[in-house]
């Protein structure tokens, strides 16, 4: 039986464009079979909550929320009342997507860059019908287009460049969306989470749904404030694309590691353990601090590993907030 030959910067690969077509070809029939139906309707958002567009006023009851007061019908009537709320009938997400040069690795069953194009996919399926509009603010490295082997020496990184793709309805549209992102080409470098996240605040939009897709392995400092911001108008998503290889290192003698996103080079020995043990506790400090900044920010959290069935644990959270809907809380 013939061997498979090993990749390197000789060996050709399939074209871009013929490879994320029949990615997203895949990508749409996985998740129109398994995350079809899961949502509460057609106008029901991916996190759970209360509509935000103002309704009638009633006679305020026992147990309702007394931050819906409605005060000037209250001070008419000198009856307690209430604003009650309703759903959005159109709805509008907006997804913040980082593409820097960090997620173009992966040891498991796939690429954290195409997870995250995954992760992009099945969101985009459960919020594009009835009319609703799906956007995109994209954010990669500023360096020059990586060519085939440039590990081998280290590129010139330049500031992060973001890009904006306007929020239009259909399936069509949204098709569109995904080929622009699943084509995103990779360049060296890091792009500014915080000033990713933060277009999405500008300009003002009507409340809606906002989903963060990163590593989240920039600093919590450049982009935790962006993300409460965001949170004050809209419900906010955070999914976190995570390799095993990130949290521990496996025992195979002297590793070579490169930095994708500056092409820096280091041999580590990961034949000891006191290495190994260090690594992982560094790796679960920087997790924990991770999730402790998008819990103070209220974002909800999902993480997706290049290891694990992403669809699988995706369905899992949004059953999970079906489940926190029908119980009346709010995470």
């Amino acid at each position: 039986m013939a061997r498979a030959a090993p990749v390197t910067s000789a060996t050709p690969r399939p074209a871009t464009g013929d490879r994320s077509e029949a990615v997203l070809s895949r990508l749409q029939l996985l998740v129109t079979r398994k995350l079809d139906g899961l949502l509460q309707g057609d106008y029901a958002g991916l996190l759970p909550g209360p509509g935000s567009e103002a309704g009638e006023s009633r006679e305020y009851r026992p147990g309702d929320d007394v931050r819906r007061m409605d005060w000037p019908v209250t001070a008419r009537t000198t009856t307690a009342h209430v604003r009650r709320t309703v759903a959005d009938r159109e709805l509008e997400t907006w997804l913040a997507v980082d593409l820097s040069a960090s997620l173009d690795f992966g040891t498991g069953r796939w690429l954290k860059r195409e997870v995250v194009v995954a992760a992009a996919a099945a969101i985009t399926h459960l919020t594009v019908r009835g009319g609703n509009r799906v956007g995109a603010v994209v954010g990669t490295g500023g360096g020059t287009a990586a060519p085939a082997g440039w590990r081998r020496r280290p590129p010139v990184a330049g500031p992060g460049v973001l890009t904006r793709l306007p929020a239009r309805s259909g399936r069509r549209e949204a098709q569109g969306l995904l080929r622009a992102l699943a084509g995103t080409e990779l360049r060296p470098g890091r792009s500014d989470l915080g000033a990713l996240v933060d277009m999405l605040n500008r300009p003002p939009r009507r409340r809606g749904v906002a989903v963060v897709i990163s590593d989240f392995l920039a600093p919590p400092e450049q982009w935790a404030r962006p993300l409460r911001k965001l949170r004050v108008r809209h419900d906010v998503l955070a999914i976190e694309v995570v390799d095993p290889r990130e949290l521990e290192l496996p025992d195979v003698g002297v590793l070579p590691v490169v930095d994708p996103e500056t092409g820096e080079l280091h041999e580590v020995q990961t034949a000891d353990p006191g290495l190994r043990h260090r690594y992982a506790e560094a790796a679960a400090a920087q997790r924990a601090a991770i999730s402790t900044a998008l819990r103070s920010a209220g974002a909800a959290h999902l993480r997706l590993r290049t290891d694990r069935d992403w669809l699988l644990d995706m369905v899992r959270f949004v059953a999970a907030q079906r489940h926190a809907r029908t119980r009346g809380t709010t995470r």
